[in-house]
């Protein structure tokens, strides 16, 4: 792109501060990257809420994507900051593997005792973590207010995540696999593991305050929160029907497991208001043999299933 393609482009995405924009028009791949990164933290959100009441549910065409749901405390909010910055910091260590990114360092080579060398791209989540921090946060430090802060920290939470789950890896080189010499680097570990990692956090989010002076967390029992907690300021809402001052979508129409007790369960996810039972008949793969050589061949089965779906709350 060039510099006036690039202006335009950063001018034209909505909701960006004024930082975020001047970082752009310098960066524009890695804000690319961090645009192709939404789909893949949006994906894993949904995943991990898939059986929840709240299960990341983003309205069509709202150019904050969460819609009025953000402008709580909420713990939904506090994982959705921390997932977004997270799968910010993971595209773009990605895109600086790819050599898309002119920032990122190719020189971190060490030798130890000629037997070890520090290869690959491990500095990279660093690197990225750093442009992260910049970008992602730029839009909180613009408002410094007690909102901002809590958004701030669980910002720090995401990043931290992925670094924290990097793992060693070594590769040996040598005459008949002797290993005289080895190549290390560190890997970043599959993102599923940073979504369950934040989940749990979720579930274990503290509730906070913020001082009086607007510079400080302290949770409900006055001490301050550890660095590795997601904290949250407003009660969540019940998430049954559909309120768009609260963000909520309901759960009219979701399927639910009318054998579970858990969350996915008919009676917590239709919060007690029943459900509809459809007979649905699908086509599936049977009696899959192999021939030789060298196929399979399968017939075609019809299986009929009981799928119940919460009912609307009028």
């Amino acid at each position: 792109m060039s510099s006036a393609d690039s202006r335009l482009t950063c001018d034209d995405i909505p909701g960006l501060a004024s930082e975020q924009r001047r970082l752009c028009r310098q960066h524009p791949p890695a804000v690319r990257a961090i645009g192709r990164g939404v789909r893949h933290w949006l994906s894993e959100c949904r995943h991990q809420f898939r059986h929840r009441r709240w299960n990341c549910h983003a309205p069509a065409r709202d150019r904050s994507l969460f819609g009025r749901l953000l402008l709580r405390g909420s713990r939904e909010v506090a994982f959705i900051h921390a997932i977004s910055s997270a799968g910010a910091v993971v595209a773009l260590a990605r895109a600086c593997d790819r050599g898309e990114l002119d920032w990122c360092s190719r020189e971190e080579t060490v030798g130890v005792a000629d037997a070890f060398h520090w290869g690959g791209c491990s500095q990279h989540v660093e690197l990225a973590a750093r442009f992260g921090r910049a970008f992602v946060d730029a839009k909180e430090r613009k408002r410094p207010d007690a909102r901002s802060l809590i958004n701030l920290h669980n910002n720090k939470v995401g990043r931290e995540v992925v670094q924290r789950l990097l793992s060693l890896q070594c590769k040996c080189h040598g005459v008949s696999g002797s290993c005289s010499v080895r190549t290390c680097w560190l890997a970043m570990a599959d993102f599923r593991r940073t979504g369950d990692r934040l989940r749990r956090k979720y579930e274990r989010a503290v509730h906070v305050a913020v001082n009086q002076y607007g510079a400080a967390l302290s949770t409900v029992g006055h001490a301050a929160p550890r660095d590795n907690q997601l904290v949250y300021s407003d009660r969540s809402p019940d998430f049954c029907v559909r309120d768009h001052d609260t963000g909520s979508a309901g759960t009219a129409g979701r399927r639910c497991d009318v054998t579970s007790r858990g969350v996915d369960g008919c009676s917590v996810l239709c919060c007690g208001r029943g459900y509809d039972t459809a007979r649905v008949s699908r086509s599936a793969k049977c009696g899959c043999q192999f021939q030789w050589c060298c196929a399979v061949r399968c017939g075609d089965c019809r299986r009929t299933e009981d799928v119940r779906t919460c009912k609307d709350h009028t």
